[in-house]
């Protein structure tokens, strides 16, 4: 469930979020009644082993994925994961999809347009079906289109960094230069790097997620996994 606060600071709040994934073998929980708080402008570093469930929280945060349980309050606006792909319409074109998204959020399509076409520098490409596309491609114009869109808080993955060293500096540029007073949210295996961007730390094993003021605190836990 997913409600709007009101008369509270800006802030997203996750609480008691479960998520379970049934196999054949059986119900397996992936995030075990996990709690998190973050309040405009604070950068947070999600730090977990491959498999951890990092991905699938950052999913439900962004609205991609459904709980099993537990709820999400907010009232700062909040981005998809960036780069992720998965919410586009796949037998659609790029320029449809740029199209669709444009409506939704009540942007003017030739100015949209026109920064992704300069952004993702995917060409004639932009005008073939999305299923077609790389997984490099679909990530930048997933990344173009998340930064068209004004959102207080942004949430990153690693997949973000795809293409050259040219493209990686762009994206850097607009997220935590231009963007440097939006709240992030950011999921990576580069210590270096979270420890340059997030004040604070939060490290997910076995279905927890324990939360650290201090990031090279988090670093430090993670590093004994």
């Amino acid at each position: 469930m997913r409600a709007k606060r009101k008369g509270v600071h800006a802030l997203l709040e996750c609480i008691d979020i479960v998520k379970d994934y049934k196999g054949h073998t059986g119900t397996r929980r992936v995030l075990n009644h996990v709690n998190l708080r973050l309040e405009r402008g604070q950068k947070l570093g999600i730090l977990g082993r491959n498999g951890a469930g990092k991905s699938t929280l950052m999913r439900i945060i962004g609205g991609v994925e459904p709980m099993t349980g537990g709820r999400i309050e907010q009232d700062m606006s909040i981005s998809w994961p960036i780069a992720f792909g998965g919410a586009f319409q796949g037998s659609l074109s790029g320029l449809d999809n740029l199209r669709f998204i444009a409506r939704i959020y009540g942007l003017d399509y030739t100015t949209t347009r026109a920064f992704v076409d300069d952004f993702a520098e995917l060409g004639k490409q932009l005008a073939e079906p999305v299923k077609t596309y790389s997984s490099g491609m679909r990530a930048r114009l997933a990344f173009a289109l998340s930064i068209v869109i004004e959102f207080d808080c942004y949430l990153i993955d690693e997949v973000i960094m795809v293409g050259d060293a040219r493209f990686h500096q762009r994206c850097h540029d607009e997220l935590f230069g231009k963007r440097s007073d939006r709240a992030l949210i950011i999921v990576s295996h580069s210590m270096d790097f979270v420890r340059d961007v997030c004040e604070r730390g939060s490290v997910l094993h076995n279905g927890h997620l324990r939360h650290y003021d201090d990031v090279n605190d988090a670093i430090a836990e993670y590093e004994t996994l």
